[in-house]
């Protein structure tokens, strides 16, 4: 099964990947990641960050046919802004879902931390380090934590 993980925010972290694929004759990750920048531009209207990523989840869609499910970090109210924020990414992603037909679940950050690295409440710099011990190279926190989020997906057995 191809898997999507996204870090919502304004840098959006994003790992795809298929459980078991084979590369080369040998089972290998075949995870690609990275990080989009959705905020919107200058002159545009908030609404645009959500418009900006519904383009990039058509992009994986058309590179990714395959794709089954995505797994994105569950949103936590922080009141104002950012509560929005996040609400309206999750909304945005649940209905390009359902759109395409894809499963879709949210998981706890803590969830995702500990499975990482042992430790539910670890900070940014650990969750970099463990997935770079799983031979990843994230850029930054944000791509650190969709690729623990597809981990995690993978070592669930992907979507339920």
């Amino acid at each position: 099964m191809r898997a999507l993980a996204l870090d919502m925010g304004s840098r959006c972290g994003w790992a795809i990947g298929k459980a078991g694929e084979v590369c080369a004759g040998q089972v290998c990750s075949g995870v690609c990641s990275g990080v989009w920048d959705i905020a919107p531009r200058r002159g545009e209207s908030p609404g645009m960050r959500y418009l900006h990523l519904r383009a990039h989840l058509q992009h994986v869609r058309a590179a990714y046919p395959d794709l089954a499910a995505v797994f994105y970090e569950q949103a936590h109210h922080r009141g104002g802004a950012a509560t929005e924020y996040a609400v309206g990414c999750v909304a945005t992603v649940q209905a390009w879902c359902a759109e395409h037909g894809l499963e879709h679940a949210a998981v706890h950050s803590a969830t995702i931390k500990k499975h990482a690295t042992g430790k539910g409440n670890a900070p940014k710099d650990a969750v970099i380090a463990a997935m770079r011990r799983r031979g990843f190279a994230p850029t930054d926190d944000n791509e650190a934590d969709a690729l623990a989020l597809l981990d995690w997906a993978f070592a669930q057995g992907g979507a339920r």
